[in-house]
């Protein structure tokens, strides 16, 4: 990063040489934030157990199969995720129980727009973080359903906005 941005940022009155610049904390942003243990008992080792149990994530895949979509950066297919977990789940479970996997970038893709010359960006993510994005929700999904009110529509399986 250019030092005299970061200089020029802080010059001017004492109010602003007060306020913390964005760019500043992005450069020096502590990572180790996120590597602290949630206060919430909803994240525990119990939870990641149960997404990386055996029956949710064969569900997973089959919610992510049954949407299909279009290959991620990684051009794997949904047709190419079952054999790709036969032979690389072990390595990914261990990354995701002790917190070192990281997702892949997001594919973007420009669709045009029904009617128009616009288009409209599309972010595509891999079929693999489909899959544990899958595998996460579904655990989550059945602890906060239940809490929410009975009158509540939005987003929710099996519920729509029409039913509102």
């Amino acid at each position: 990063m250019d030092n005299r941005r970061g200089s020029r940022s802080r010059q001017g009155n004492s109010d602003r040489e007060s306020q913390v610049n964005p760019e500043d904390l992005a450069v020096s942003a502590d990572l180790s934030i996120a590597a602290e243990p949630s206060e919430s008992p909803m994240f525990n080792q119990q939870l990641m157990e149960e997404i990386c149990n055996r029956e949710n994530l064969k569900q997973a895949l089959k919610r992510v199969q049954q949407n299909r979509g279009s290959p991620g950066v990684d051009g794997m297919s949904v047709d190419d995720l079952g054999g790709y977990l036969n032979t690389k789940w072990p390595e990914i479970k261990e990354q995701l129980l002790n917190g070192t996997y990281h997702p892949h970038p997001i594919l973007r893709v420009e669709i045009p727009k029904p009617g128009k010359q616009e288009k409209r960006n599309l972010g595509i993510p891999t079929v693999m973080d489909r899959f544990i994005q899958q595998a996460i929700l579904q655990p989550l999904q059945k602890r906060w359903d239940s809490t929410f009110s009975e009158h509540s529509y939005g987003f929710r399986p099996g519920r729509s906005a029409h039913q509102a």
